[in-house]
């Protein structure tokens, strides 16, 4: 058994190292160089209709706001990897890392985009009376092809099994850790709020994380914040570090053994696509969901989905490890887990390491949430409402089993089962891009959208 998880691990590692990366970074400038890189041209126009019109009445149909969308898509991307991922990143690829980092997520913004646009423009009404979209279907609707719907969905379906297992885990040792609570409390106790948020379906999700999300993500900026502050001294120093080390191998210091230019630009590119996961196929199910006038308007709240995880919540963290210093301490690597809680706790004492557990368990319970929400999705995709009860019972029980550590051998297959989800998504967008491309101009010439929303300022602006 050793030996076939070995094989399944280095397959794993093989997948997700230059392939995938190479894959999805090739597909986000496809997107980007297609829609005439609007994503540098209207970032203004974007915020306005995205955080600028969070307190007017959402326009079009949909069953949840914009606002809800958004935050259930965040509630999945923003996780565990925000905390842990963003210090492996800077000691495996050095400072270097972060700027490219934000570099892929510029580009990474086409992807998601994209996706949800489509996910909009193809969706349906289930039998609840509920808005559902996703991959499955456009790939089944927009490309014709309902046998990779079908392959979607099911890869999906299975991969939150393992997925979830993962969360609860991590949930459950944190919490162990630092409150000295039984890993299987935690998981009943998680497994049943989580429960009880999914049975009220895409609406209930929504009003959770719309109050969720912004209060976990305030919690930990905010903590981020204050350390960066305390340590502002380094803040010139800690930008000069991320530009300078950007194009060039980075010396080893300390506990950092010191990075290529390869590695620096891998761990970069890594960080940031596997954090707001563009290209994934997972948001667009909750942005289908979202009331709307116009594919392209609901695509701008994916785009700044991604400016939250990567931009705001990823380099806070960044700023963290690299103010206070910790990733140049002895040891450092062998341990990146922690690295953040080492920078709060030096420089808040036992409230820092609170701080972060408190977060963490935010992140991946919001996490957990979401991914239950996926995978009742798919189950309805496939063999409709019913099977989709049936499935919150065994998600909700996988909670329990990887809270506790069981089934472990399951987790090693985690990796290659987002691979399996994310290649037919890619695929799609690729020959669904034409779609794309159409929307996008029909909506910035189209008097209707982009035209009288520039109309309304010009004349709000003469008026004041």
């Amino acid at each position: 058994m050793d030996k076939f998880l070995n094989v399944v691990q280095k397959v794993s590692d093989w997948i997700w190292g230059l392939p995938l990366i190479i894959t999805l970074t090739a597909v986000g400038l496809y997107m980007t160089v297609l829609l005439k890189f609007f994503q540098f041209r209207y970032p203004l126009y974007i915020m306005k209709q995205t955080f600028g019109s969070v307190f007017k009445k959402p326009k079009g149909e949909g069953t949840v706001t914009p606002l809800q969308a958004l935050t259930s898509a965040l509630s999945s991307t923003i996780g565990a990897a925000n905390i842990v991922g963003v210090p492996a990143a800077i000691m495996f690829g050095g400072p270097g890392a972060v700027f490219w980092m934000w570099v892929i997520a510029i580009f990474g913004m086409a992807l998601k985009f994209s996706e949800s646009v489509l996910a909009v423009h193809y969706r349906e009404k289930n039998r609840e009376g509920e808005y559902v979209g996703g991959p499955m279907y456009y790939i089944t609707k927009g490309l014709k092809m309902k046998w990779l719907g079908i392959f979607f969905a099911f890869a999906l379906m299975i991969e939150v099994i393992p997925s979830l297992m993962v969360q609860g885990n991590s949930l459950a040792g944190s919490v162990a850790q630092t409150f000295s609570v039984s890993p299987l409390i935690t998981g009943i106790i998680t497994s049943v709020i989580i429960g009880l948020i999914v049975i009220g379906g895409i609406k209930r999700v929504g009003k959770t994380t719309e109050l969720f999300v912004p209060f976990m993500a305030l919690l930990y900026v905010g903590a981020a914040l204050l350390v960066v502050i305390i340590h502002i001294d380094q803040f010139p120093n800690v930008l000069s570090l991320i530009f300078s080390s950007a194009f060039q191998p980075v010396a080893a210091v300390g506990g950092f053994a010191g990075a290529a230019l390869s590695d620096i630009i891998r761990w970069g590119f890594a960080r940031g696509l596997y954090s707001n996961e563009a290209g994934f196929g997972t948001a667009p199910i909750a942005h289908a969901a979202a009331k709307t006038d116009h594919p392209v308007r609901q695509g701008f709240w994916a785009i700044v989905g991604i400016f939250v995880d990567t931009i705001v919540v990823c380099t806070a963290t960044a700023f963290v490890i690299l103010s206070t210093g910790v990733w140049t301490k002895m040891g450092a690597s062998k341990d990146t887990d922690a690295l953040a809680t080492v920078a709060f706790t030096e420089t808040f004492g036992t409230v820092g390491s609170y701080i972060v557990t408190i977060s963490l368990c935010f992140f991946v319970l919001s996490t957990a949430l979401v991914l239950v929400f996926y995978g009742v999705k798919q189950a309805e995709f496939l063999f409709g409402v019913k099977m989709g009860h049936v499935m919150k019972v065994i998600y909700l029980g996988a909670i329990i089993v990887g809270s506790v550590g069981g089934a472990k051998v399951i987790w090693s297959f985690l990796d290659i089962a987002l691979a399996s989800i994310l290649l037919p998504n890619l695929l799609a967008i690729v020959l669904l891009s034409k779609k794309v491309k159409e929307l996008k101009e029909e909506f910035f010439t189209s008097e209707q959208y982009y035209l009288l929303d520039i109309k309304k300022d010009k004349n709000v602006n003469s008026s004041l």
